[in-house]
């Protein structure tokens, strides 16, 4: 089976919508692949899967290590690992550099990096170089102190402007798709109305060319805080409680491990 590319994945512009998930491990790869475009190996994985507060401790050998599960457990799905903070903002020359290192050593499609028009010149030199790259404009989670929290983006004409303005310079340097977070629905469709690249929108509107959602958020795995755009498919906190609880009691009783799992006596 081939896996979709870029070109695969802009050809979707304005025809079917571009289903997108998070995933961080081969298992969850494993399930995922069938039904989505786009893998997604995000920062997020810090909070996810690591406790962390913020994305902003994430490594890049974290990425490193997470997207090649992702990569190893996927067929058909394009692949795609973020950048984490500080891998790729010092300089072109240091975001070729780690974007060469994941992509050798993940053997995934392309990679993200998050930001506007001051990131522009380096989404150029990585594209001019060969690497793929989907950028990620609106709310922007590596720069969640400078936004002063994770708040709506786009809610005034003046940040109206700056996110088209930034999206068409993302576009121009050679990006292959972008993320839009968190962007009033009105600026969101705008966007997407203008780029001749695929939009993914993450609380945005349902007029982008696209939708992600963090896997673990969409299946009600989590008990923290979720965001109002996240729809539960299912809960599997929920499922998962119970069948621990439910084994937890069988080893106490001892009725776990019956006879039908226990291998047979010696003679």
């Amino acid at each position: 089976m081939n896996r979709k590319t870029t070109h695969s994945i802009i050809a979707h512009k304005k025809k079917i919508p571009i289903v997108v998930l998070t995933a961080y491990t081969t298992p969850q790869a494993q399930i995922l692949d069938e039904y989505v475009d786009i893998l997604l190996v995000g920062d997020s994985l810090g909070m996810v899967l690591y406790g962390l507060p913020s994305t902003l401790s994430v490594t890049l050998e974290m990425m490193i290590a997470h997207g090649a599960a992702v990569v190893r457990g996927s067929k058909k799905a394009l692949v795609v690992v973020d950048l984490p903070f500080g891998s790729y903002q010092a300089s072109p020359e240091q975001a070729f550099i780690n974007s060469a290192k994941v992509l050798a050593e993940t053997s995934c499609t392309a990679v993200k990096l998050e930001g506007g028009v001051e990131i522009a010149e380096t989404v150029g030199f990585l594209t001019a170089r060969g690497v793929p790259v989907m950028g990620h404009i609106g709310l922007t989670p590596q720069s969640v102190h400078t936004l002063g929290g994770y708040s709506t983006q786009g809610k005034s004409r003046e940040e109206a402007e700056i996110l088209l303005t930034s999206a068409q310079a993302i576009e121009a340097a050679g990006a292959f798709a972008i993320v839009l977070e968190g962007v009033t629905p009105d600026v969101a469709k705008n966007i997407s109305e203008t780029l001749k690249i695929p939009t993914i929108g993450i609380g945005a509107s349902p007029d982008c060319d696209g939708q992600v959602l963090v896997t673990e958020d969409m299946l009600g795995f989590s008990r923290n805080y979720i965001p109002k755009f996240v729809k539960h498919y299912a809960e599997l906190a929920i499922t998962i409680e119970n069948a621990v609880k439910e084994y937890a009691g069988d080893v106490k009783n001892r009725s776990f491990p019956s006879a039908e799992f226990c291998y047979p006596y010696s003679k």
